[in-house]
Protein backbone atom coordinates (compact mmCIF):
# COMPACT_ATOMS: atom_id res chain seq x y z
CA UNK A 1 0.00 0.00 0.00
CA UNK A 2 1.26 3.35 -0.65
CA UNK A 3 2.13 5.62 2.59
CA UNK A 4 -0.69 7.99 1.68
CA UNK A 5 -3.50 5.46 1.76
CA UNK A 6 -2.42 4.30 4.89
CA UNK A 7 -2.54 7.30 6.43
CA UNK A 8 -6.18 8.26 5.07
CA UNK A 9 -7.55 4.95 6.11
CA UNK A 10 -5.73 5.52 10.04
CA UNK A 11 -4.36 2.02 10.54
CA UNK A 12 -3.14 -1.08 8.60
CA UNK A 13 -5.76 -2.95 9.35
CA UNK A 14 -8.26 0.04 8.14
CA UNK A 15 -6.16 -0.10 4.93
CA UNK A 16 -6.77 -3.89 4.41
CA UNK A 17 -10.58 -3.58 4.78
CA UNK A 18 -10.87 -1.03 2.01
CA UNK A 19 -8.59 -3.13 0.04
CA UNK A 20 -5.68 -0.96 -0.30
CA UNK A 21 -3.34 -3.33 0.34
CA UNK A 22 -1.54 -5.97 -2.00
CA UNK A 23 0.77 -8.99 -2.55
CA UNK A 24 3.33 -8.54 -4.81
CA UNK A 25 5.68 -10.81 -6.34
CA UNK A 26 9.38 -10.66 -5.36
CA UNK A 27 10.07 -8.92 -9.09
CA UNK A 28 8.27 -6.01 -7.45
CA UNK A 29 10.11 -2.84 -7.89
CA UNK A 30 10.03 -0.59 -4.47
CA UNK A 31 8.69 2.72 -4.95
CA UNK A 32 8.81 5.53 -3.30
CA UNK A 33 6.15 6.07 -0.44
CA UNK A 34 5.28 2.27 -0.33
CA UNK A 35 4.95 0.60 3.04
CA UNK A 36 5.69 -3.01 3.17
CA UNK A 37 4.63 -5.72 5.11
CA UNK A 38 7.44 -8.55 4.80
CA UNK A 39 5.47 -11.89 4.67
CA UNK A 40 7.73 -14.84 4.37
CA UNK A 41 6.79 -18.95 5.80
CA UNK A 42 9.42 -20.36 8.41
Amino acid sequence: MSFDDLMAAGSIAAARAAGKARIEGKDYVMRDGDVVDFRFNV
